[in-house]
């Protein structure tokens, strides 16, 4: 039996994965810091909070690596690069849904619902959870908060699952339990 109350899972880099090894290969061929100027927090923080949509990001990061065509490809490709699901966590999460709610809290931009119905996931989740479309992104204590809400479980009784620590540690500091993912076997250690 799962001795938590809900679950409260990260999607990407626990649920989703990106090809890394493509990402990086279209930066050394063009030479541009895509992933340093996408991620950077001025530019990723506006399409997270849904002030702004993934295509106005795109043309932000397209500006700042100079704005011409080179820049605007090399954007685009990067924004293809393949991702997918992780199968075996889509599993164990699945059986954990057999007994407890189980709830996507993400870091997301307006593409997330398109994304998640082309992986097959647009019904997995008991509730989705984005930050666009909240208002709100991790590590900000309102958005454990509302998933909690959303799960209709007190904090202590839920379990979070990121890959970034920062966000695990905030939602420690609410009362949950949180568990750092890096591998399935973290994963699995909690919920097999």
């Amino acid at each position: 039996m799962i001795p938590f109350d809900a679950v409260l899972s990260d999607f990407d880099g626990v649920l989703r994965q990106f090809d890394h090894a493509a990402q990086a290969d279209i930066e050394a061929r063009y030479g541009l810091p895509l992933m340093k100027t996408a991620f950077d927090p001025e530019l990723i923080m506006p399409p997270t909070l849904g002030l702004v949509t993934e295509e106005q990001w795109a043309e932000s990061i397209t500006a700042a690596l100079g704005g011409d065509e080179r820049a605007r490809a090399a954007v685009d490709e990067f924004l293809r690069v393949r991702f997918w699901v992780d199968e075996e966590v889509r599993a164990l999460l699945a059986k954990a849904q057999q007994h407890v709610p189980v709830i996507i809290v993400t870091n997301a931009m307006d593409t997330l619902e398109r994304h998640m119905d082309e992986l097959g996931l647009t019904y997995f989740a008991d509730d989705v959870v984005s930050s666009a479309r909240v208002g709100v992104a991790k590590p900000d204590r309102r958005i454990y908060e509302i998933a909690a809400e959303r799960a209709g479980v007190a904090a202590e009784r839920c379990l979070f699952i990121d890959d970034r620590l920062p966000n695990v540690e905030a939602a420690r500091a609410l009362g949950m339990t949180g568990l750092h993912f890096r591998t399935f076997g973290d994963l699995a250690a909690v919920l097999g």
